[in-house]
Order: C-alpha cells, then sequence, then structure tokens
C-alpha cells in the first residue's frame, strides 16, 4: 500500500506545514490512479481527512501483500500433487473457491479480540473498546502451534492491521491528524497494528476460541522496545506501529510484523526514525523481550521476511522494500540460531550484517554489505536518486553515514549509494524448501529506465523473479537469478502489458508463498477498475507450478479487494486467506447481517478432508 502512504505523508505534511517528506513519482496516489485510467481524482483534493475518507471508505484502497517459510513439512503419507480444477476469472461480491472446497469467514474487522472485550456490532465506540477489537486491513498472517494443542484441530493466529476500516470505527470516516482530539487519535491508532488470536476447529468450523489468554491486540497506541544499533538514536521505546503489511516468522516461533510506511502519518507528533522497521513478537506472550523493533534489520518501506536456515543453524532473512522503485535485503545475523531453547535467541536479530541485492545483467548477483566506511557508505556520499523514474539522471545528493545508525535509519539512500539494484516494487519474499527464493515485483507503471531484473520501462502488471543462493547457503554473498514471470495477458495490445503467463493470466503480483510441499501460491493487488477486471476478473489467488510455471486460479476475491495473507495448518488441510478492504456488502450478505462491508479472514478447506490444493 505503499502508495497510499505516500499521499497520506505528504497531506499529513502539508497540513502540519512540513515540507521535508519524501514523495515518490509514480507512487502517489493521483499518478497510480493516472497510470490506470481511473478518472477519480476529484476524490484526493482537499484535506488529508477527505483523502482517508475516500481511501480508507472507498473502493480505491490498493494494499500490499502479506508470508514465510514454515520449519514443519506435512505429513508425508498425503498426496500433495495440485489437482483441483481451477475456477474461472469472476467479478461479483462473493468469494469464489474451487468444486469441492469451502469457504467460510472466521475473523472480521472489529471482532472481539481481547477477553472481555465488545465486538462492533453496529454502534461507534471509544477507544477503550476498539483497542481490543480486531482492527482493520487484514494482511500478512502466520498459523503457530500451541503445546499440547493438535494443530489440526487449534492453534495461534498472529495476524497484521496494516490500516483501519474506517466504516466500523466513525460515522463520517473522515480523520485530519492535524486536527483530530487525542480520542479521535486513539481510535484511529487502535485498528493498526495486530491481532493474535487463539484459534480451534469446533462443531467442524474454525472460530476464534473466545476469552483465550493468548488473544491480544498490539496497536498504534502500544508501547514498542528498540533494540540493535540504531536504538541510541531512535530511543528506547517507541509508541505504535502502523501499516503493517506483510510479516514473517522466525525459526524459534516469533512473529515479525513489518512496518512498510516511514513515519507515523496517523500521529505526526512523532519522530520519524520510530517508524519503518521490523517488530518482534511472541505469539505465545512468554519472551520478556518481545515487543521490539530491530533496528539492525533496516528501516525502509517493509513488506514482508523469510528465512533460509542451514544445517548448522545460520540464517539469513530477506525482505523487501515496497518502494516505487525499492530494493531487496538480506540479514546474515552473527550469532548461529538455537533450535533447542527459543529463549536463547533473545539478539539473534540484534547482530549481524544488513546487505542489498545487485541484479546483474548477466544473470548473476552480488550482496553488498551496508557496513558503515564500506561501498561508499561514508561522510559525504553521493545518492544517486531514484534513477529508474526519470529519462533523465536526477540530480545526486549528499548524504552523510556517519554511523552505523546513519546507514541503518536511512537504509534507502544507504542501498543505492552501493549500488544495489532498484527493482520495481518488491512486496513478498518466500524462500521454498528447495532453498529458491522468490520476490514479487507488484508493479512500476513509471519506470522510465529499463534493466535486466526490470526489463520493462512501464511495467503495468509486475514480475516474479526467482535466484538461488551459491551453494544454497544463507551465508553467500553471490547468487543467480532469473526472471520467473511477466504479469499481464496477451490480450492487450501493448507489448510491455502483454506478459508471457502460461495458463490463468493475472497483473500485479504481491502475496507470495512456497508451501512445505514446495507449491508456490501468488496472491494480487492490481486496481479494480473495469480495464483491469474485464481481463483479468477481480483480485485472486492462483498456483503456479515451479517447474512448468503453469497458472492456476484456485480464489477469486470479492468486489474491490485484495487477496493477502496466506497460512495453514501443518498438515495443509485448513487454508487462511485475507480478504482485504471489500467495496459493497461482503462480508455481511453471507453473515446475514446488515454490518458495512469488512476486511475478513477466510477458512479454506476441502469437503473430503485431503489437503487444500490436491
Amino acid at each position: 500500500m505503499s502508495h497510499i502512504t505516500d499521499r497520506f505523508r505528504a497531506d499529513s505534511a502539508l497540513a502540519l506545514g512540513r515540507t521535508e517528506v519524501e514523495t515518490v513519482p509514480g507512487q502517489m496516489f493521483e499518478d497510480v490512479l493516472r497510470h490506470a485510467t481511473v478518472q477519480r481524482r476529484s476524490l484526493l483534493r482537499g484535506t488529508f481527512g477527505a483523502t482517508i475518507a475516500a481511501v480508507f471508505g472507498g473502493s480505491m484502497l490498493t494494499a500490499c501483500g502479506g508470508g514465510d517459510d514454515d520449519a514443519v513439512a506435512a505429513p508425508a503419507a498425503d498426496n500433495f500433487k495440485v489437482s483441483f480444477k481451477g475456477v474461472t476469472a469472476a467479478t461479483g461480491d462473493t468469494v469464489v473457491v474451487p468444486e469441492g472446497y469451502t469457504v467460510d469467514v472466521m475473523f472480521s474487522a472489529g471482532d472481539a479480540v481481547v477477553a472481555g472485550s465488545v465486538p462492533f456490532t453496529g454502534t461507534f465506540l471509544g477507544s477503550a473498546d476498539t483497542e481490543k477489537f480486531a482492527g482493520g486491513q487484514h494482511d500478512g498472517m502466520f498459523f503457530y502451534e500451541l503445546p499440547g494443542v493438535d494443530p489440526s484441530k487449534g492453534g495461534l493466529l498472529a495476524i497484521n492491521h496494516e490500516a483501519p476500516d474506517a466504516k466500523i470505527l466513525s460515522a463520517t470516516g473522515t480523520y485530519n491528524a492535524a486536527t483530530a482530539t487525542a480520542e479521535e487519535k486513539k481510535i484511529v491508532l487502535s485498528s493498526v497494528g495486530v491481532s493474535v488470536i487463539e484459534i480451534e476447529l469446533k462443531d467442524g468450523k474454525w472460530a476464534v476460541k473466545k476469552d483465550s489468554p493468548y488473544n491480544k491486540r498490539y496497536t498504534g497506541n502500544s508501547s514498542y522496545g528498540v533494540s540493535g544499533p540504531a536504538a541510541p538514536v531512535v530511543g528506547a521505546t517507541v509508541i505504535g506501529t502502523l501499516n503493517n503489511c506483510s510479516s514473517g516468522t522466525t525459526p524459534w516461533g516469533t512473529y515479525l510484523t513489518c512496518e512498510e510506511t516511514t513515519d507515523n502519518y496517523l500521529d505526526p507528533t512523532q519522530n520519524a526514525n520510530g517508524y519503518g522497521w521490523v517488530v518482534e513478537i511472541d505469539p505465545q506472550g512468554k519472551l520478556a523481550n518481545t515487543p521490539v523493533k530491530r533496528t539492525a534489520l533496516g528501516r525502509f518501506d517493509h513488506e514482508n521476511t523469510s528465512y533460509m536456515l542451514d544445517a548448522q543453524n545460520n540464517m539469513a532473512l530477506y525482505m523487501g522494500d515496497d518502494g516505487t522503485p525499492g530494493c531487496i535485503y538480506k540479514f546474515v545475523p552473527s550469532a548461529k540460531v538455537n533450535l533447542a531453547d527459543r529463549t536463547a535467541n533473545g539478539t539473534v536479530l540484534d547482530n549481524g550484517t544488513l546487505y542489498a541485492a545487485k541484479f546483474n545483467a548477466d544473470g548473476t548477483g552480488q550482496w553488498i554489505a551496508l557496513v558503515q566506511g564500506t561501498n561508499n557508505l561514508t561522510v559525504g556520499a553521493t545518492d544517486p536518486g531514484l534513477v529508474p523514474q526519470s529519462a533523465t539522471a536526477p540530480t545526486p545528493t549528499t548524504v552523510d553515514f556517519t554511523t552505523q545508525a546513519d546507514v541503518l535509519i536511512n537504509t534507502k539512500a544507504a542501498a543505492r549509494v552501493a549500488g544495489a539494484t532498484q527493482m520495481d516494487r518488491p512486496e513478498w519474499v518466500s524462500v521454498g524448501p528447495d532453498k529458491k527464493i522468490y520476490v514479487t515485483l507488484t508493479k512500476n507503471g513509471s519506470r522510465k529506465v529499463a534493466d535486466a531484473a526490470n526489463p520493462r520501462a512501464g511495467n503495468p502488471h509486475g514480475h516474479i523473479i526467482r535466484w538461488s543462493e551459491t551453494g544454497d547457503s544463507p551465508l553467500a554473498t553471490t547468487f543467480t537469478w532469473e526472471i520467473f514471470l511477466l504479469g499481464g495477458d496477451t490480450r492487450f495490445t501493448d507489448a510491455t502489458a502483454k506478459g508471457n503467463i502460461v495458463g490463468d493470466t493475472f497483473s500485479s503480483p504481491d502475496g507470495l508463498r512456497v508451501d512445505p510441499q514446495g507449491r508456490l501460491w501468488v496472491q494480487t493487488d492490481a486496481n479494480t477498475d473495469a480495464a483491469i477486471t474485464n481481463t483479468f476478473g477481480n483480485n485472486a489467488m492462483y498456483h503456479v507450478d515451479p517447474v512448468t510455471k503453469k497458472s492456476t486460479r484456485f480464489l477469486v476475491g470479492p468486489d474491490g479487494c485484495e487477496i493477502t495473507g496466506i497460512a495453514y495448518t501443518p498438515d495443509l488441510k485448513t487454508f487462511f486467506v485475507n480478504i482485504q478492504h471489500p467495496e459493497k456488502t461482503w462480508p455481511s450478505n453471507v453473515q446475514g447481517n446488515t454490518l458495512p462491508a469488512r476486511s475478513s479472514t477466510v477458512v479454506i478447506r476441502r469437503t473430503d478432508g485431503r489437503p487444500v490444493g490436491a
């Protein structure tokens, strides 16, 4: 959702008289709409409040995605070969799944979370209550096992809330950060962050376990610790996490929620350096050092994380910067992971080396260390700027990298200075069981200068890149890569829009996960105007065969939505998927109530009890 975040930041800054906010051509909301040929600009004129009302309350909201590896493979006795009959492209106010599957709404914005909390039932509530119910814009998520609980029948689900579902917060759906009262700020900030819920399979349906002691909210009003090399500059604590887009997990079972904004546009009185980090949370609530913002992982518009672990327990954590353009990163901790004692990993993410990727034209690549004093990261460094976005090279700027904290706080500039490749909006990264790594490049319609890894100047439908580390090692500093596929459809007349997808075509790949059986799942975040839906239908979820690259549509979402977030039980017989910002009446039309359309988590299962997708 980086272009909307950028718009929020710009309008917030103007309202408060600030001028230093960064805006990115092709990322501002008007630019996105112009490239999509959607004539809705009039809705975006005026105040920040009007912008938030339009975005939160309407169908224009385009967000990001939500993924990661699972250490526990599904039982080998089941046949996981993909054999489902794909669904056709469709529009309509419903969720479509293949024949022989069921889909149930389990968890919606405004549902009760914390024990004793009051859900939204149509009456608007104060911050004391909104702080305890489900936030909005469900995004990345992970399923966690619980000691003593059969994971096929219960566990924990950690879910990101990227932005408010405004229709459940106030009658007007408007918000102006510059004039909001303290209570209005608390209400809006309560709708972002993370929900941790205990869920169970009961009477054939998955549901939230009411009043479980595990049920918790982490919001824009909560306090977070700060650790790592930039902590002395950022401060010991930060109030709030927001724009919690996608997420990741660690080998020791903690949840990594990713902040896709480098300032707090909902409360601009907070120091911008406190945002744009990866936040570690223990879903079981037992580790004393969480939640904490891990500054060693860099500050940028984080999408998700995905890890690779070798036989010696060395780890690499991969990340994308959902910027237009942005770079791809990996963090290699100095210490090995301790799989025998999860409490022994409290500082693993605080010490190590952050790298940015350079993709060479010959299919090779390097990981460039972002370490102060090396790779031009010195006082008086020259930042080339957003080179791909202009046919004429932008005027370079000077950046001083005096300490490692400077590098981590200004990671975007550091990556550019060091020579990393600026990519077409890197979103989800996922490491497969075969150690091949995938990343979605959602799109960049305003790219002017193409390169080998971003081959379309003007990339309206995005692409996916796959790479392998040298020796399949998380410690490698070189890799080989390929363009896995180009989004688009051959029915378009514009050559840059045709793509090369085999099978069911799609635009704007975003959510991405390789499951424990090596099956690749892709979710889309395309514009929802008729020019797109007439070709691709509504946003959807696809299986793409890693070998043949054939795409098969698995699920179609309701009108106006984005499909994002994917989690599953270890046996792969239950999938959880998030439906973000539906625009009409779903899920109320299937729940039999009159509440507003709301972001929701759905449960997908087979009627015969076999693994999903098989």
